[in-house]
């Protein structure tokens, strides 16, 4: 089966949330996704170059109310999909042990959505996100 990994941004954060959002998206497909990170290369000049990313990584524009919407789809819906999210929460935390406490105290309405990460069956992720425009 191909895989396929794509993200959705919500279009109207600022440039440094857009970039911050992806950075932790970007970490957590990297250590839970074996074999996203490819070995180290080396160069011409025999200067090594930590493995990066082996497969191709869209970032799609979306707003805060279609990434929920989708989110919830594929948790409902699509239980062979990884899904990394990115909400609110982790904007008005200042630490992990406080995000962990803040996210238990919210349900499912009080999420904002900055973005997610979609990673599994291509057939699936091209169906749920197939008509996204690239994030430009």
């Amino acid at each position: 089966m191909e895989k396929k990994c794509v993200m959705v941004i919500d279009s109207e954060l600022p440039l440094g949330l857009i970039a911050n959002t992806s950075a932790v998206l970007a970490l957590t497909l990297g250590k839970k996704i074996e074999g996203i990170i490819g070995s180290v290369v080396v160069d011409g000049d025999s200067q090594t170059h930590e493995g990066i990313t082996t497969a191709p990584i869209p970032i799609l524009k979306g707003s805060g109310a279609m990434i929920k919407e989708l989110r919830e789809t594929i948790s409902s819906n699509y239980p062979d999909l990884f899904l990394v999210d990115f909400s609110n929460v982790a904007q008005i935390t200042k630490n992990y042990d406080e995000y962990m406490n803040k996210i238990a105290s919210f349900t499912s309405n009080d999420f904002e959505y900055l973005g997610i990460a979609v990673y599994g069956n291509k057939k699936h992720v091209n169906k749920l996100t197939g008509s996204l425009p690239l994030l430009r």
